[in-house]
């Protein structure tokens, strides 16, 4: 994202998502190519980059309408690209694949990484000093702005899909089961908090010291807002999701697999499934301000809209669209209210794990929850044990994620 309400995403075979304001679908558009677009960067409202499989590099500087490609002099698959200013920017991928470029993409430099690792994500804390991160915990750390890659060590070996700095002295660092990395030295040392995940982390974001997100399989997303030092489930929507990103405190995307998109304007509390109206996966989100923005999938796929994600598309219920969950806390049992619900809907419980340990049928006219009546349900809780728990209804076109606390 580069302000309030202009954003992109990109995901596989040149699929690439926009939109600039709010009130319609996404449309679509064309990137010129049939590659899988991975990773997508802009450096203003007007000019960005995306790149992918086969060392596809792809140029914007009109705001998304026209692409044009770029000379990578690699063929090996990129997975991410960072800019640091309008010219200088770095791309990373499969077999060590280190590129960087000083005038804006016109040139790109393979630089030395010392490996074939293949690198998922890459992420600069200022001019100089960069990281990279990639298969069985490697970290590749620079201090001369990627003249020289020094090898770190992460503690696992399990791969690193993505990077995030705060500060030149905190990072982290996030990948397969569960993995969630985090360094307070400019990388020197890093820990492993205990997030008690397992499923496989894509993607992490921080809008603060405190306060960030990370996605993966089954849908998850995980909160913290103690700097990684506990992560709280906020939802689970089966299908992974492969990135995220927020435009300030409250605003935030997510995209995935099955073209599965997701908004909140509440810092997470709640989301709402956007209509991509496509099928294809997305692989990366980047918005310019609060209405812009575009993601990527399959077949060269380019999918714009103009309504920061909204308009004439799923909305997620709330409490004041109609439907609530009481008492909260509670000790023996959730009270269901609702007005409406579009075809067959379910209500399922996850643990913080992201585990379903609960899940019932919701429609009132089968009568499918326990003591069903004038649109209410009653779900009985009382044998599970005490702690944090996330509540989701889904319907066919709605959904909420609200969190219980069993005392």
């Amino acid at each position: 994202f580069i302000n309030a309400n202009t954003g992109y995403a990109v995901g596989f075979a040149g699929t690439i998502l926009k939109t600039t304001n709010s009130g319609s679908n996404w449309t679509t558009l064309s990137s010129g190519t049939n590659n899988h677009l991975m990773s997508i960067y802009f450096t203003d409202t007007n000019t960005g980059y995306a790149v992918g499989c086969l060392g596809i590099i792809l140029k914007t500087n009109n705001g998304g309408n026209n692409w044009t490609t770029l000379s990578s002099g690699t063929t090996y698959d990129l997975y991410s690209v960072y800019f640091i200013n309008a010219n200088t920017g770095y791309a990373v991928g499969f077999a060590g694949t280190i590129l960087k470029t000083t005038n804006g993409g016109t040139n790109w430099i393979a630089l030395p990484s010392g490996t074939m690792y293949p690198f998922f994500s890459v992420f600069f804390t200022d001019a100089n000093t960069g990281y990279a991160v990639g298969y069985t915990g490697t970290i590749l750390k620079t201090i001369n702005g990627g003249s020289n890659w020094n090898a770190l060590s992460s503690g696992t070996t399990y791969d690193l899909n993505s990077v995030y700095f705060t500060d030149v002295n905190t990072g982290y660092a996030v990948g397969d089961n569960g993995t969630i990395l985090k360094t307070t030295n400019e990388g020197n040392n890093w820990t492993e908090p205990s997030s008690q995940m397992t499923s496989n982390l894509y993607s992490v974001y921080f809008h603060d010291t405190n306060t960030g997100y990370v996605v993966g399989d089954g849908g998850i997303i995980f909160k913290t807002t103690n700097g990684g030092n506990n992560w709280i489930g906020l939802i689970s929507s089966n299908y992974p999701l492969r990135s995220i990103y927020f435009t300030n405190t409250n605003i935030g995307y997510v995209v995935g697999d099955a073209g599965r998109i997701f908004k909140t304007t509440n810092g997470g509390s709640n989301w709402s499934a956007l209509s991509s109206g496509t099928s294809h996966y997305l692989s990366s989100v980047y918005f310019t301000d609060a209405n812009t923005g575009y993601t990527v999938g399959n077949f060269g796929l380019i999918i714009k809209t103009t309504t920061g994600g909204i308009g004439s598309i799923r909305s997620i219920a709330t409490a004041e669209d109609g439907l609530k969950i009481y008492p909260n806390p509670t000790t023996t049992q959730i009270t269901i209210e609702f007005q409406q619900i579009t075809g067959n809907a379910v209500v399922s419980v996850y643990d913080i794990q992201g585990k379903v340990i609960l899940q019932k049928p919701l429609n009132p006219q089968k009568g499918s929850l326990t003591h069903l009546s004038g649109g209410r349900g009653v779900i009985d809780v009382s044998t599970l044990p005490g702690g944090v728990y996330i509540v989701k209804v889904q319907d066919e076109k709605n959904i909420v994620v609200k969190k219980l606390i069993k005392r």
